[in-house]
């Protein structure tokens, strides 16, 4: 499955924004990636195996609130930095 990543995350994959990675949930593309990439899931997940609070995670252009959803089918993950301030 392509991986779209955001620029903060791209420092892990040498600058790549587009990346491949596998899984049949979002939590086993996210492991896949680390392994790829090594240090990548914890800027996304925290030590609960919960997305962090600034990021938000679409398969297909549908928010992934929950990890343990599956993403059988997707032909496409995106991992965003969300944005804030006042």
């Amino acid at each position: 499955m392509n991986v779209r990543l955001a620029s903060p995350f791209r420092s892990y994959t040498g600058g790549e924004a587009n990346v491949t990675a596998e899984g049949t949930t979002a939590d086993d593309v996210l492991r896949d990636l680390d392994r790829r990439y090594p240090g990548i899931r914890f800027r996304i997940v925290d030590e609960q195996g919960r997305l962090r609070q600034h990021v938000n995670v679409w398969a297909d252009g549908e928010r992934v609130r929950d990890l343990s959803v599956s993403v059988v089918g997707a032909a496409e993950l995106t991992v965003m930095q969300a944005l804030s301030g006042g």
